[in-house]
């Protein structure tokens, strides 16, 4: 025997080798194409089967794709739909447990037994590997789905109207405190995003909720108890009857509103529409432990803070026991931006209304769609807390788009405050509103949002009206909107 021959590989060698490539290969092809194996080398029933299954699911991919192009929003509607999303949870857990079996039987049929031993603990340990991980992307997919669902159908109630109103949708923003010692759960920040429907340009009203004598429309349940607003002239009752506690008065009189789900979101809706005479499109109502878990959800939010602000209260055990340091770039995580958005120490409820703006603003300029995807669950848990919406599910889309454009535009804000805020009479502008110019300031700060897109247009009342009523004829000299830059700003 030569020295050449010596060195071939034995026979057995051989084969074993082939089987240990025919293994591989065949696992290789199932990782792309599931059930490659069983139409070539094994049941060929079951093969193509799998192989048409797996054709099916590409092209419908392909096709959704395809259609999302010129149809987004209803593509996002179809799938936001409850009876989607949970036909998609359990398909997506199906096809990973049979993609993963059909993965294993394709290690079977490259007959192991022929292998060397070593060649069969290798590719069974690879089958096993790749089985597990595919079992483990589906059901994680499967999980994010089935929280997507109770997403959706949890709080996006529907109810919410999509018609615009001068070419204007007109969001309100509840923030909810339910904290220890209080009355049910009341808005502790009110703020109407009035966002011009084309463009995207948003203007942020904010109403302090110490606010009194809020009036009610005729038609609300409210307008026969309190037909001069909400006001308690006695003193001791004064400070329950503000803009924020109208909510609680609702909900003890649920009677007085049949067939509504939220009686408080509804009478202070409908307040807030006649006080600043737009009408409101869709509501939120966040509860502030939701805040502080969306904040964290998407990894904190960065502001420019121009003072710093104290976290605890002087009326606590602990005081205040830390701070919020003012200074450019500060991140702040769920737990420092709750404290930022809602401390009270040493500031005042206006100051208070301008950095919870600054907080939203942070939080529609930071949010990008990465961020979405690769958190979304924490995203859904955090959106749980959120105590309704009436924004129904198949305008999602619509609004997404929307937000995007708002992103990529200066948001205007005007806080009703002192000097913004004046009073009809007396000293006490919160106690006694000029609601009349009130309406003249909205009239005026929304025109001005427009003519920025319109050049030709004057930011006059005139111009550009969502008023419901028509603005008092005394001159308006607060038509400016508040400085966010002092106080904080969006990095």
């Amino acid at each position: 025997m030569t020295a050449a021959a010596s060195t071939l590989p034995s026979p057995l060698q051989r084969s074993r080798g082939i089987s240990l490539r025919r293994g591989l290969v065949l696992m290789g092809f199932s990782v792309l194409i599931p059930g490659i194996a069983q139409a070539v080398a094994g049941n060929r029933r079951l093969g193509r089967l799998a192989v048409r299954v797996w054709l099916i699911t590409i092209a419908i991919i392909v096709v959704v794709g395809l259609l999302a192009l010129p149809f987004r929003n209803a593509v996002i509607a179809v799938y936001a739909n409850p009876i989607t999303l949970t036909v998609l949870q359990f398909a997506v857990l199906a096809y990973g447990i049979a993609w993963s079996l059909l993965l294993l039987d394709a290690w079977r049929i490259a007959d192991p037994r022929a292998m060397s031993r070593v060649g069969a603990v290798v590719s069974g340990l690879l089958a096993l590997v790749l089985a597990v991980t595919g079992t483990g992307v589906a059901w994680a997919t499967s999980d994010i789905l089935a929280a997507q669902r109770s997403l959706f159908g949890d709080v996006f109630g529907g109810g919410g109207s999509a018609q615009t109103v001068n070419g204007r949708y007109n969001v309100l923003l509840l923030g909810g405190d339910a904290g220890k010692g209080r009355e049910g759960l009341r808005p502790d920040s009110m703020t109407v995003a009035s966002i011009d429907a084309e463009t995207g340009r948003t203007v942020l009203f904010s109403l302090p909720r110490n606010l009194q004598r809020a009036p009610f429309p005729v038609d609300s349940p409210l307008h026969k108890l309190y037909p001069n607003g909400y006001y308690c002239p006695e003193k001791p009752l004064a400070e329950r009857c503000m803009l924020n506690g109208i909510y609680t008065v609702a909900q003890q009189n649920k009677k007085l509103f049949p067939g509504v789900k939220y009686p408080g979101v509804e009478a202070t809706k409908s307040s807030i529409e006649e006080i600043l005479g737009l009408k409101i499109n869709y509501w939120a109502m966040i509860d502030l432990k939701g805040f502080e878990k969306l904040i964290d959800a998407v990894g904190g939010i960065t502001l420019d803070i121009g003072k710093k602000v104290p976290i605890g209260s002087l009326h606590s055990p602990k005081g205040v026991y830390d701070w919020i340091p003012a200074g450019k770039n500060q991140h702040l995580d769920g737990f420092q931006a709750l404290w930022f958005a809602r401390s009270r120490e040493y500031s005042n409820d206006y100051e208070r209304m301008i950095r919870q703006k600054c907080v939203m603003n942070a939080m529609l300029k930071q949010l990008d769609p990465t961020t979405v995807v690769t958190k979304f669950q924490k995203l859904a848990d955090a959106g749980k807390q959120i105590v309704a919406t009436n924004l129904p599910a198949d305008q999602i889309g619509p609004m997404m788009d929307l937000a995007m454009k708002a992103k990529t535009l200066p948001m205007a804000s005007v806080s009703f405050t002192p000097p913004t805020l004046k009073a009809a009479s007396g000293d006490y502008p919160t106690v006694n509103p000029d609601f009349a110019d009130i309406l003249a300031v909205v009239t005026a700060s929304i025109a001005a949002s427009e003519a920025k897109d319109d050049p030709a247009a004057q930011p006059t009342a005139s111009s550009s009206s969502t008023a419901t009523k028509k603005p008092s004829k005394k001159k308006s000299t607060s038509t400016t909107t508040d400085n966010l830059d002092s106080i904080c700003k969006v990095s």
